[in-house]
């Protein structure tokens, strides 16, 4: 079932309608609550790939992802009637516990679908934040039809992951913050990377960039198999991936890109680069041994394209976003093992 029909009461669902400004007002919503990641050097990070890197690791962010800050600016705008029914949402983990957390914050009910197969670290916190979690068989089940059920049933508001324009301006505060200090640092980046799935974030730091470092290459990562960003950027026009499962990636397993999202990338984005689930091991340990980071497979995507040389051209200077820690122990080990 198309997410159309679901109880969505935000109006700005026109890709035109999120603009720069949507962005700065986004992060004068979320400053009180969200945490300000800062933008960090190694020189070890440095030293191996022969030029500047600068991370920034919303891994630290509340939840553990950068997801917070569109959840919060979004839910953040529901009317008091619309808080009353809840809202209801879809994700593999990490939009789930950003949407719990901020109806927890903002005394709202919060129904989320979740694949039974996503990490049992993700479910037991969504749970914690207070949220009813229903789960769904991805191979089988349509997680937007039983969204859709409850929103009918209950009255409650649909907040999409990534496709949906506050959603998008609230993560367009992680470009808006890493544009102002790397300015702050004196650094003038040359390309930024993000781990993509449907796009919500990538093209929400293509939007603030545009503005506040508009010299710098914006490029989208995701894992060998769900490349559907990297093909519909290519081909300009919007294609699915076959699969719905097969990554350790699962952060990244979006069907394909969203509407909104992509009408902003196919402009403002470079080359699609994408990692092996081998390289992003290989990340994951390599930024909890060198960098004493812990990082999900899905929130490494972007280092995981730095260490194995996928990033085209000479950088002098680059920006990466680790978008999420949400790992659970039993991967982390088998990282950490290789």
């Amino acid at each position: 079932m198309a997410h159309e029909t679901l109880n969505e009461t935000d109006p700005k669902q026109d890709a035109k309608a999120v603009s720069f400004d949507d962005v700065v007002a986004a992060a004068g919503r979320i400053k009180d609550e969200a945490v300000l990641t800062p933008l960090l050097s190694f020189p070890v990070l440095n030293e191996r790939t022969g030029f500047s890197v600068y991370i920034k690791p919303e891994s630290m962010q509340r939840t553990g992802s950068f997801k917070f800050r569109g959840a919060y600016n979004r839910l953040s705008q529901f009317s008091p009637a619309e808080r009353d029914k809840g809202v209801v949402a879809c994700s593999s983990g990490n939009h789930a516990q950003g949407v719990a957390a901020a109806a927890k914050i903002l005394g709202m009910p919060a129904t989320i679908i979740m694949p039974a197969d996503a990490p049992a670290i993700k479910l037991a916190r969504t749970r914690a934040y207070g949220a009813e979690v229903i789960t769904y068989d991805r191979e089988h089940q349509d997680r937007e039809a039983i969204a859709a059920e409850i929103c009918a049933r209950t009255g409650g508001t649909f907040v999409h992951p990534y496709n949906d324009a506050s959603v998008i301006a609230g993560q367009g505060t992680v470009g808006l913050e890493l544009a102002h200090q790397a300015k702050a640092q004196g650094v003038a980046l040359d390309r930024v990377l993000a781990c993509t799935g449907g796009g919500g974030l990538s093209s929400g730091i293509a939007l603030a960039l545009s503005q506040d470092m508009p010299d710098a290459v914006f490029h989208t990562v995701e894992p060998a198999g769900f490349d559907d960003y990297k093909r519909s950027l290519q081909a300009g026009t919007l294609l699915s991936n076959a699969a719905k499962t097969g990554s350790i990636c699962d952060a990244l397993l979006s069907e394909s890109p969203g509407e909104i999202g992509f009408s902003i990338l196919r402009g403002a984005a470079g080359e699609g680069l994408v990692v092996t689930d081998e390289e992003v091991l290989e990340a994951v340990a390599f930024a909890f041994t060198e960098l004493k980071l812990v990082v999900e497979p899905g929130g490494v995507a972007a280092l995981a394209a730095v260490l194995s040389g996928k990033v085209p051209g000479s950088p002098e200077a680059m920006g990466l976003v680790l978008t999420g820690g949400n790992i659970d122990p039993d991967m982390l080990q088998i990282a950490l093992a290789r």
